[in-house]
């Protein structure tokens, strides 16, 4: 499905995103050092806002979301997967990680990183 240019977001979700830039944790340092400035061949935004939310990170070009799950996601499961839902009704495709698996195996995390997007773009 190819999705809008532009994502619609709230003004409040685009002041939590400046914010959330400037304070990401470990987890979602790391990852942006290795998927910035295309290393994925394709362009990745962080702390990128979706409605009234913010994703860790977006591509534009292909419609991806990755989230990184901590411990603020801790028996917030319903909150997220009704917050996914949303988003992906615009045609934002997920991935999930957790801080475990970004910190103990990030070449793992980045091998399907990489299929994912090779499979997006075949479509």
């Amino acid at each position: 499905m190819p999705l809008q240019n532009i994502l619609p977001y709230t003004q409040s979700a685009r002041d939590l995103s400046r914010t959330l830039r400037k304070n990401m944790t470990q987890c979602e340092n790391l990852l942006w050092e290795r998927i910035k400035k295309k290393q994925l061949k394709t362009q990745f935004f962080r702390q990128f806002p979706i409605l009234d939310y913010v994703v860790d990170f977006y591509s534009k070009e292909i419609g991806l979301a990755i989230e990184i799950d901590g411990s603020s996601h801790n028996n917030m499961f319903l909150e997220d997967s009704h917050r996914q839902e949303r988003i992906e009704k615009l045609g934002v495709k997920f991935i999930r990680f957790n801080n475990d698996e970004i910190i103990s195996n990030i070449e793992d995390v980045l091998k399907r990183l990489s299929d994912e997007i090779k499979l997006m773009v075949e479509l």
